[in-house]
């Protein structure tokens, strides 16, 4: 299939437009579709996914830019595939929205959607680049300009995304991977499995297996399944490495069991067992799980970037992982993928984000970073005053001005032993905040350029500017529950590559819908003075 730009970019004379009446007309260009059409549609760069497609003379693609938009307006109304290529066919006001009016039949089928994410999925998996969160940050971009949103101030929180797969037992877990082993094993050949597995590819046998036995019955149904697993295993060897079911059941036993004195068993807590990368279910081999604030996630994790400014808000930038990825590594990707600003940005987030290896990168890049809360014990406000050279290796001065006598640093912890003359820590103001050890000649206190930024972090967190902050920071904290509720992330299909996707286009949704309450003006936000 090559690749074609679609031409119709403007609605031409002799569309489905024309023939209205002016009442319809009037309701039509009031509507949502009419600043979908005239912002969103002409901003999508179609050449960005030219690479999709074959240099060669043949069939040409369907129009990209209708196809990412029909995937955008597809989250903004919760449609299923079928349901957006059938109401693109009968629904005035997505025509108008995609520029096909003027089309006889509609460009994109029930296959059109799935066959262009399967190309961008494949793209990535080559080619390491994703395309299509480059044009959805693209879209963002244009309407963070739109509505005349300067990015110098900037928001960042992350939310926990659950994976649509069922909650496993260990045993449930290996008997699952048994079980799909040997359904794939009978299909490719039949003959191969042996008479005592064959139940395993029963649809009826994982309920005559945990529904009808009696709890007593446990652990022999553990060691049952620990025996076919090497049966499985020997008869299998090498020859089925390349196949999924194979790769999953073998991750399986690696994650949960142990070989000891020729007999595999179950892995006990001694063993270190179940770390947070192991597979939760076959289903989703991506899916890990993490405990955060005492509760239990097995899915995924996005980071969210919202730029802000007296008009409103927009999400100008997202990262999606396992949800083993943390915030602090979240804030180093984006800020390595990040050039120089000329301005300095402002990025507020909460304390996930903080370290000295963050906010020495983010300065890097002429961001100020600004954590609203801190983790960790509180420093000695005499710390604030402390200077250090560059990268923390040295103590200058400390807070009443003086000297160190002599110093060293230690490279593991990034601290600094210092001693200075007994007479200056004797009496000094700042002795019960140095709190520093005593000595004939001289007085030594161990101290760091982090526990000064830290001090400095504290005391700025005093000042009225921070206090804006602040609050400006809590607004960021309505998008995951706006995206849970109006995009439905329950939905979101299986596997981090797909889900990935699917979220860019709830993000693209729900940035439309704020470009859409801007220009008609239904936006009502509080004024906050470090947005003037």
């Amino acid at each position: 299939m090559s690749f074609k730009t679609n031409d119709c970019q403007q609605l031409s004379l002799d569309d489905r437009f024309i023939t209205l009446t002016e009442r319809e007309r009037k309701a039509l260009e009031k509507s949502w579709a009419k600043v979908f059409a005239d912002e969103i549609f002409p901003a999508i760069d179609e050449e960005r996914f030219s690479v999709l497609y074959s240099d060669k003379v043949s069939r040409p693609n369907a129009p990209v830019n209708v196809i990412i938009g029909a995937l955008i307006i597809k989250e903004l109304f919760d449609y299923s595939d079928d349901e957006i290529v059938e109401n693109l066919m009968l629904d005035l006001h997505l025509q108008y929205a995609l520029h096909t009016t003027s089309f006889v039949e509609q460009p994109i089928s029930d296959k059109t959607l799935s066959r262009f994410r399967k190309r961008c999925y494949d793209y990535e998996t080559l080619h390491g680049v994703d395309l299509y969160h480059d044009c959805v940050k693209d879209l963002s971009g244009k309407i963070g300009k739109i509505m005349k949103l300067n990015g110098r101030i900037r928001r960042m929180d992350s939310m926990m995304i659950e994976s649509n797969i069922r909650f496993l037992s260990r045993m449930e877990l290996i008997y699952t991977c048994i079980s799909k082993l040997v359904v794939y094993l009978t299909k490719k050949q039949p003959d191969m499995v042996s008479e005592p597995l064959k139940h395993y590819a029963d649809p009826n046998d994982y309920n005559r297996i945990f529904y009808h036995q009696r709890n007593d019955d446990m652990e022999t149904m553990i060691q049952t399944l620990l025996t076919d697993s090497d049966c499985l295993l020997e008869l299998c060897k090498t020859d089925f490495e390349e196949a999924t079911e194979y790769q999953l059941f073998v991750r399986c036993l690696s994650d949960q069991t142990v070989v000891e004195n020729d007999k595999r068993r179950l892995k006990t807590r001694e063993d270190g067992t179940m770390n947070s990368s192991a597979l939760q279910n076959p289903s989703d081999p991506d899916a890990t799980y993490r405990n955060k604030s005492g509760k239990l996630y097995r899915g995924y994790v996005a980071n969210l970037e919202e730029t802000v400014g007296k008009n409103g808000s927009v999400v100008t930038d997202y990262q999606f992982d396992k949800n083993t990825h943390t915030d602090s590594h979240f804030l180093q990707e984006s800020l390595s993928q990040m050039e120089k600003s000329q301005e300095e940005i402002i990025l507020v987030t909460d304390g996930g984000y903080d370290g000295q290896d963050n906010v020495a990168l983010a300065k890097e890049k002429n961001v100020r970073l600004v954590t609203t809360a801190l983790i960790g014990k509180e420093a000695p406000d005499a710390l604030a005053n402390f200077e250090f050279n560059e990268d923390g290796t040295r103590l200058l001065k400390c807070a009443a001005g003086h000297e160190p006598v002599s110093q060293s640093y230690t490279k593991t912890t990034r601290q600094c032993r210092v001693s200075f003359d007994r007479n200056h820590c004797v009496g000094c103001p700042y002795q019960e905040q140095c709190r520093p050890k005593i000595y004939k000649k001289v007085a030594t206190f161990i101290t760091s350029k982090n526990a000064s930024n830290r001090a400095k972090s504290q005391r700025y967190m005093q000042s009225e500017e921070f206090g804006n902050l602040a609050r400006l920071r809590n607004g960021v904290e309505t998008i995951p529950a706006n995206i849970r509720k109006n995009y439905h992330l329950d939905k979101l299909p299986r596997g981090k590559q797909r889900g990935k996707f699917f979220f860019g286009s709830k993000i693209a949704a729900l940035n439309f819908r704020k470009l859409f309450g801007f220009r008609k003006g239904l936006g009502n936000y509080a004024q906050n003075p470090v947005l003037a």
